[in-house]
């Protein structure tokens, strides 16, 4: 009787470990699935390549955009158009 009990308490045990490991799996295939689908739309609406390097280079270019405006808003003309000028010659390089 006892190794009945046990056996079915390994058995259920194991089917709720491979349920949880079957969902986590899907929910990670899911997330990394959405990611490459968005790097692969913006990448394709910019018309740049899909690879780490370009996409490094778009978030650098990016930050100095950003740094621009912040200069802008600090009224730091000069600082912000050097900011703006990195940021837009930076981003002509990736974007075609």
């Amino acid at each position: 009787m006892q190794a009945d009990f046990f056996g079915w308490l390994g058995h259920t045990l194991g089917l709720i470990i491979h349920y949880i490991v079957e969902f986590f799996s899907g929910l990670f295939n899911m997330l990394s699935n959405a990611g490459g689908d968005f790097v692969e739309g913006m990448s394709r609406a910019l018309g740049m390549d899909t690879s780490i390097i370009s996409i490094i280079t778009l978030i650098i270019g990016l930050l100095f955009l950003y740094s621009a405006v912040r200069a802008f808003m600090r009224a730091s003309i000069i600082i912000g158009v050097i900011w703006l000028m990195l940021g837009l010659w930076l981003l002509s390089w990736i974007v075609h």
